[in-house]
């Protein structure tokens, strides 16, 4: 298991005794239900550009080691990504919601998320006591890619034809060896969502999706997907903190999913299909937000089960 840090930065918890014997006796049962299991967390949205949530995640994560349970981070950085384009020049364009993606694109997009985003969750793993091992899809041959096929329709001619988004891919392929070695350790495996092709081409794979490839490959318990929003809400606003597969269609024929929200709410359920156990949408936002989805009576985000 990790180690304390002795010189970590700890918010004072004003609690009573009393206070304290409570949270850790709530707590305990959902410790022991996720003991030995693994939880995947994508970790993405304004979270990851606040240092304080960015420590407080980092400290979760450590603290679900600490309790016998084997975390694995992955991770986004459109908005990093989006800069350092900027920096340099290179034009971004996006068709049907994904970054189009040529060579130049894809030689900045392998840079920021494997370089300095994957190092910086590293760090503020380690920071909180913990050992974090950075790689991404590439390495080991984890998560082998295969080109990502679109097709939009005119809505004039009602023709479908395909869209070119160059080097964007999907998990054809997961070997879940080398995670299987590094959680067998004390170390935090965390991954950026960049591929590899079997023709050797380097791809870059929207982090849900990849997120999602990797908890059915290690049957995961939960995948948790930090967000910018509270969950899905209904049509007064309110969270909805639990849908069925069968609950789905209806939901979206009836408007309360809609827009960016139905294929994220997708993606969930064919997650459940391929063997998870629950998909998590939370707020990423929310301090502490992996402990109080895993380790509280309702959890804060909605369940897709």
């Amino acid at each position: 298991m990790a180690k304390k840090n002795k010189t970590n930065e700890q918010t004072p918890l004003n609690l009573s005794p009393k206070e304290i014997t409570r949270v850790l006796s709530d707590a305990l049962p959902f410790m022991q239900r996720y003991a030995g299991e693994t939880v995947v967390v994508k970790y993405g949205g304004h979270a990851m550009g606040d240092e304080t949530l960015s420590r407080q995640f980092a400290s979760d994560i450590v603290q679900l080691k600490l309790s016998g349970i084997n975390p694995i981070v992955v991770h986004g950085g459109g908005p990093q990504i989006g800069a350092m384009l900027d920096r340099l020049n290179i034009k971004s364009e996006f068709k049907d919601g994904l970054r189009v993606t040529c060579e130049k694109t894809i030689e900045v997009v392998e840079m920021v998320l494997s370089g300095s985003i994957n190092k910086k969750v590293v760090s503020n793993i380690q920071r909180a006591g913990g050992r974090g091992i950075g790689i991404s899809g590439k390495d080991g041959n984890l998560v082998i890619a295969s080109k990502l096929q679109r097709t939009q329709k005119d809505p004039q001619s009602n023709i479908e034809s395909a869209i070119e988004l160059g080097f964007v891919g999907e998990p054809a392929h997961v070997n879940p060896e080398l995670l299987e070695t590094i959680l067998a350790s004390d170390a935090i495996p965390v991954i950026a969502p960049v591929a590899i092709s079997v023709d050797g081409d380097t791809y870059n794979v929207n982090a849900d999706t990849f997120a999602g490839a990797i908890a059915e490959a290690m049957k995961a318990k939960r995948l948790l997907l930090l967000t910018d929003v509270k969950g899905v809400l209904d049509k007064q606003g309110a969270l909805i903190p639990e849908m069925s597969l069968e609950d789905i269609s209806s939901l979206i024929e009836d408007g309360t999913i809609s827009g960016g929200m139905i294929p994220k709410i997708e993606s969930c359920a064919s997650v459940v299909k391929g063997g998870v156990e629950g998909v998590i949408i939370l707020d990423g936002r929310q301090s502490h937000a992996v402990l109080l989805e895993l380790f509280t009576p309702h959890g804060i985000g909605t369940r897709i089960s």
